[in-house]
């Protein structure tokens, strides 16, 4: 390739691009000696027929990137014309364009898609109140400069607000990052600019485009109202859920979905970037923005500006809907995950967040992480409705980070997924984490959603209940101990002579009659007396009727369906494994017997207790248990209601 020694007063050094039917050189202004890019484009290279239009948009290129000075838009010095060539001198940047670094397959921190989009929509904002739509903002025209600065440049087809040289009907753009209008040939406006940068913000975070194809199936996609790109935390398990309803929000077909400004998506962005920051551990003080826009400085503009997308945002329009049509023409959307009751998943697999995610993602507002420290430094900062954790986590157990939990937020409710192969360590974490309901894996997705919206419930039910006073202890409530030989019995008395009454049953029939009898607020059965199944089914049978009624287990069993049964369905309070330790024994009965005082004096407690709901249990009890059963409930209050 020849050069041209000049180009106007610049001197031309090198060449370094090609496209739009012209050059780009290195240049170099001798008079002040400053470096340039030089753009140009030849009228001798053009089809007759293409020369005016292809000029008029190259003139309108300057004219509108020369009324734009910002630091993240690439400046524009001159417009000028030598002979046949027209030319256009700009800042040089020296780095590469965000299309070579994607194309080259790098993965960008989320600090870094944090710092490249407020850099983007801040120069977006200030190009959109200067009148200037961009209309194909890009990778390729969305270069990075040596130090990482982002710089817009190539208004080649940007439209100003005075301009006239285009009209409707024309379509204009690339087709990945081109929004419904523009492939519909409407009015483009700046919402088509915030539409590009979503599907940037989409890319940066999970390496793929929203939409994929040839033109005419990327254009089908984009104008399909039921096609919906896949939400970015299904493919990145570092993404937070309200990041997902950030993006999407700028993806959003109809015009009026989609954010009012760039400002909003920009303040939003960075709040949902620290969602996912907290969830991955990247803590360190830091700018994860801009040097105008920081997370912490977006948070307040962020919370009105959600609540504006919230209203507006839908996830589905009817088939008669239009892209810029009327909001009576559309259906409503969920609400905003920013109103949404919080749920905290913790698993070392990141396959297993993204499928629990992809569960909850639509309910509730999902947070994710493989790390237990990382939960807890969340759980400090955040209220969680409720929280589920896999056992077998490394560096902590499931119980350890629950148990944990419960001391920083006891208002979330807490939920096991496991094996069940450590029985050992679920029956310890009722004891000491008070888990509200355990799941086997692999869990059945309708199961798992009951539990996780029951707890949900459970916990903004509870809310705004203030914590239960310190108290001390009535001596009028009595303790059961069901137990054959009287041998727990004796021990329990004794150990408990300065508390309170204890008395005995010798087996499930006598204990039905000593609670329809007396006032007992805690039984401690010997479950291995007599049938242990039949003895599990009048165990749940009484909590699911009387939830306030505290059951504390002895057994020496190994049966974890057994076990987990009576942890799910019956809410067991506490385990005690024989030989039992009066020590230990001593403290859980007196927590028992707190708890229960508790119960009286804010029933709405006796939710957290409340178990799963089945007939199975009652059903396969004696005719006579269930007579002493219908008994009891003469003298219990706070029955619970049965569907």
């Amino acid at each position: 390739m020849i050069l041209p020694d000049h180009i106007g007063k610049y001197r031309i050094d090198a060449a370094i691009g090609r496209g739009g039917g012209g050059m780009v050189y290195r240049g170099f202004d001798i008079a002040i000696e400053r470096a340039v890019a030089i753009k140009s484009i030849s009228r001798a290279a053009l089809p007759a027929d293409e020369q005016a239009g292809t000029l008029d948009r190259f003139r309108r290129e300057a004219q509108a990137a020369g009324r734009l000075v910002h630091p993240n838009i690439v400046q524009v010095f001159e417009y000028g014309e030598d002979g046949d060539t027209a030319f256009i001198a700009m800042e040089l940047v020296e780095g590469n364009s965000l299309h070579q670094h994607l194309a080259a397959r790098r993965r960008f921190t989320l600090r870094e898609v944090a710092r490249i989009m407020a850099e983007l929509l801040d120069a977006l904002a200030h190009s959109h109140a200067q009148g200037v739509v961009h209309r194909d903002i890009k990778p390729a025209n969305v270069l990075l400069n040596a130090d990482g600065r982002v710089k817009i440049s190539d208004f080649g087809i940007a439209r100003i607000e005075s301009s006239n040289l285009t009209y409707s009907g024309q379509i204009f753009g690339t087709p990945y990052y081109m929004a419904p209008e523009q492939f519909l040939g409407q009015d483009v406006g700046p919402a088509a600019d915030l539409y590009a940068a979503g599907v940037i913000a989409y890319e940066l975070l999970t390496s793929i485009r929203p939409y994929s194809g040839g033109t005419p199936q990327i254009m089908r996609q984009v104008l399909d109202l039921e096609t919906l790109p896949i939400p970015p935390s299904r493919l990145n398990a570092n993404v937070s859920t309200s990041l997902d309803e950030v993006v999407l929000t700028a993806l959003a077909k109809p015009i009026d979905e989609r954010f009012n400004s760039a400002t909003e998506f920009s303040a939003l962005f960075a709040e949902a970037i620290a969602d996912s920051l907290v969830l991955t551990g990247d803590t360190t003080p830091g700018d994860a923005a801009s040097p105008s826009t920081t997370v912490a400085a977006a948070a307040g503009l962020a919370g009105a500006a959600r609540r504006l997308a919230a209203a507006r945002r839908q996830h589905t329009v009817p088939p008669g809907g239009t892209f810029s049509g009327e909001r009576g023409q559309s259906a409503a959307r969920p609400v905003s995950s920013a109103h949404k009751p919080r749920l905290l998943v913790v698993d070392d697999e990141e396959r297993i967040l993204s499928a629990l995610k992809s569960v909850f993602c639509n309910d509730y507002h999902v947070f994710a992480t493989t790390d237990c420290e990382h939960a807890l430094a969340f759980i400090s900062r955040h209220r969680m409705h409720a929280i589920i954790s896999d056992q077998r986590m490394p560096g902590m157990a499931g119980v350890e980070l629950l148990r944990r939990a419960k001391e920083i937020a006891p208002g979330s409710m807490r939920i096991l997924l496991t094996g069940y192969a450590d029985l050992a360590s679920i029956v310890g974490s009722i004891n000491d984490g008070e888990i509200y309901r355990f799941v086997a894996k692999p869990w059945d997705n309708n199961e798992l959603r009951s539990i996780v919206r029951e707890a949900i419930a459970v916990s903004i039910e509870l809310a705004d209940l203030a914590p239960p006073p310190a108290m001390k202890l009535r001596p009028d409530r009595a303790i059961l101990v069901v137990d054959a030989n009287g041998e727990l019995y004796r021990s329990t008395r004794e150990l408990m002579a300065d508390i309170g009454p204890v008395r005995q049953a010798s087996g499930p029939e006598a204990a039905l009659v000593e609670l329809a009898a007396g006032d007992i607020s805690v039984v401690l059965f010997d479950i291995d007396a007599g049938s242990p199944p039949d003895n599990a089914n009048l165990i749940k049978t009484l909590k699911q009727d009387h939830p306030q009624l505290l059951t504390l287990v002895v057994t020496e069993a190994s049966d974890s369906e057994l076990m987990i049964g009576l942890i799910n369905e019956a809410q067991i309070f506490r385990f005690i494994n024989k030989p039992v330790a009066l020590k230990s024994l001593r403290g859980h009965l007196i927590a028992a017997l707190e708890r229960a005082q508790q119960f009286e004096q804010s029933p709405q407690l006796v939710l957290r207790q409340s178990p799963e709901l089945s007939s199975t249990p009652r059903l396969a009890l004696p005719s006579r248990w269930l007579e002493h059963i219908r008994e009891l409930g003469e003298r219990l209050s706070l029955r619970r209601r049965r569907p």
